[in-house]
């Protein structure tokens, strides 16, 4: 039977645990900074303008369709 030395295959195995780790911490970092990057406040506050208009007409059409359901013409 062909088998690897303790050693050997101990090494491997730290090299794998500090790969699976060194991902894992790269994946938490890409996680926050999508978090951060999708936080809606923060996206609100920078683009206050925009939302606040894009709310208004929205608001005003939905106003104008209700109020096409009881008036007569």
């Amino acid at each position: 039977m062909n088998s690897l030395p303790v050693e050997n295959l101990e090494l491997r195995a730290l090299e794998q645990r500090n790969r699976l780790h060194k991902t894992a911490g790269e994946l938490k970092t890409k996680i926050a900074a999508a978090r951060e990057k999708l936080d809606m406040t923060k996206n609100v506050r920078g683009h206050f303008l925009g939302a606040a208009v894009a709310v208004s007409f929205i608001c005003f059409l939905s106003g104008y369709g209700f109020g096409g359901i009881f008036s007569r013409r």
